[in-house]
């Protein structure tokens, strides 16, 4: 099909948004491996806590310019004078408890990747080190969390990160792939 609006698509995509439409079309899903783009996604989802992920993903290029483009290393040196300044760019959620959610996160994470070899080594063994496939049909199959988010939200959070419960470790591992919550109708669910 040469028109785009005519791909069948999972029922949440707002065809309105050509950037939320991209983001389903080429990242959402699709297995990741590499450790920044899973941090960039778990401090992205974090940020959104109680936001919409349209507001998030708008501002994400915001995002990686404040948050030294996703590099955990550098973000895990962030001062409180560093907050004070994030607190007063417009282009990110000014949350000041996420904002240093954030920076924890970071160390949290680079202890993680220490102990495992790469975080994506850690991640990965909540789903067996491969993707989970479901099979939903339609917008009410979709769950709010399932019982590898509790356990990956449980350990994360044991570990000293904060912000990410179940719920929003349930959209982390659909957004890196590591559930397939394509419905089984959109073109992305067998590329996946």
């Amino acid at each position: 099909m040469s028109n785009e609006h005519e791909k069948k698509r999972c029922p949440w995509v707002p065809m309105s948004d050509p950037l939320y439409v991209a983001y389903h079309d080429e990242e959402w899903g699709v297995p990741v491996r590499d450790d920044r783009t899973i941090f960039e996604f778990l401090l992205l989802e974090s940020a959104q806590a109680g936001l919409s992920w349209r507001t998030v993903l708008h501002k994400r290029e915001n995002y990686r310019k404040a948050f030294a483009g996703f590099d955990p290393k550098k973000i895990s040196t962030l001062t409180k004078r560093d907050v004070a300044r994030l607190m007063n760019n417009a282009g990110i959620i000014r949350n000041r408890l996420k904002i240093e959610a954030a920076i924890n996160n970071a160390r949290v994470f680079l202890d993680i990747q220490k102990e495992f070899g790469t975080f994506a080594n850690y991640v990965w063994q909540f789903t067996g080190g491969k993707p989970l496939v479901h099979k939903l049909k339609t917008a009410t199959d979709y769950q709010e969390d399932i019982p590898e988010a509790v356990a990956l939200s449980h350990d994360l959070k044991k570990r000293g990160f904060k912000f990410l419960g179940s719920k929003i470790i349930y959209a982390h591992m659909q957004a890196t792939g590591m559930v397939n919550d394509h419905v089984v109708g959109c073109f992305r669910y067998r590329k996946v």
